[in-house]
């Protein structure tokens, strides 16, 4: 059996019973009306049973909490489960986009010398809009960047789901597509993708609204009343895009939302992604999400095979870890 490699899964580090409620609070206070406190927590054991059902290798854990000191610590829990579990888990490190110093010395500790107590991380999490205001395109995170180009990263970029409610409607709807999507167009402007070829970027949600929107940014974007300081060409655009991977988590392996990626950056740079161990995803809407993909009209066998390895060209210490 090949195995499949889950890009975007979550995991909450253990919590006490005041932690969790005030964390239910919280959500239900931006319309993210999750029906009981117990609704939030994560456990290793639930999700390996999951994982053996619908026949999933390994899950790549993130989590992104909003301190640094919960940041650091969730690392810290996510090295110990791939310790415990080396052929399940995958640990991308959670990174403090606000903080430019302090993301070197996360990346550092996290995967120089013998990582944190012997794990290294496989790769690295980031918000694309941290605590809602931090952007990835920021210039303050050039050294980062660099930092991660140098490496040859592997980086999982996933939206703020905390965002405030818009409408009545809790952000996971449908706002963090739109921040994907704008963030993605602002790396695109700044030459990012020119300056650090090196690093694997992978888009949660296939992207968001980036596919969609990717048509009218390639004809308009490069006309003379865009601002265009870096003078991005439309060529550029076309194939910087294409680096890009994007994962199908948050039920976007159906036919309307996974076509416009796969148009975007070929079946090669589309990677599976679940989106479980968060409140909005129940093991009923993460296996309709599977299905739809097992079942794409547009895609072979072989190529659907190819999208649950896919992983394996971000992260090589997990091609390594299973003897592949």
């Amino acid at each position: 059996m090949t195995p499949w490699i889950d890009i975007h899964a979550h995991f909450t580090p253990p919590m006490s019973e005041s932690e969790k409620l005030s964390r239910w609070n919280a959500m239900r206070s931006e319309c993210f009306m999750v029906p009981s406190p117990d609704g939030i927590i994560w456990d290793p054991q639930s999700t390996l049973n999951y994982m053996d059902r619908a026949g999933i290798t390994m899950q790549m854990l993130s989590n992104i909490p909003t301190t640094l000191s919960a940041l650091k610590a969730s690392n810290d829990y996510a090295a110990s489960l791939v310790a415990q579990y080396p052929d399940r888990f995958g640990f991308l490190a959670a990174l403090p986009t606000d903080d430019p110093e302090a993301c070197l010395a996360e990346i550092s500790r996290c995967v120089d010398g013998e990582g944190i107590n012997g794990v290294k991380a496989d790769g690295f999490a980031v918000t694309a809009a941290y605590k809602g205001t931090a952007l990835l395109s920021s210039p303050s995170l050039d050294d980062v960047w660099a930092d991660l180009d140098r490496r040859k990263a592997g980086v999982f970029c996933h939206p703020f789901a905390y965002a405030p409610a818009n409408l009545g409607r809790p952000a996971p709807l449908i706002e963090v597509a739109f921040e994907t999507a704008r963030v993605a167009v602002d790396l695109l402007y700044s030459a990012h993708f020119r300056r650090y070829p090196n690093v694997k970027l992978c888009l949660a949600h296939c992207g968001g609204a980036l596919p969609a929107l990717s048509g009218r940014l390639l004809a308009l974007g490069t006309e003379a009343w865009v601002p265009n300081p870096n003078g991005v060409t439309k060529k550029e655009m076309e194939e910087q895009l294409r680096t890009l991977y994007l994962d199908t988590a948050g039920n976007t392996a159906s036919k309307s939302t996974l076509q416009p990626g796969l148009g975007l950056v070929g079946h090669r740079h589309i990677v599976y992604g679940s989106d479980c161990g968060v409140p909005c995803t129940t093991e009923a809407t993460a296996e309709a999400n599977r299905q739809s993909l097992l079942s794409f009209e547009g895609l072979t066998k072989e190529e659907i095979e190819e999208i649950g390895q896919n992983a394996l060209q971000l992260f090589p210490r997990v091609k390594e870890r299973l003897g592949l």
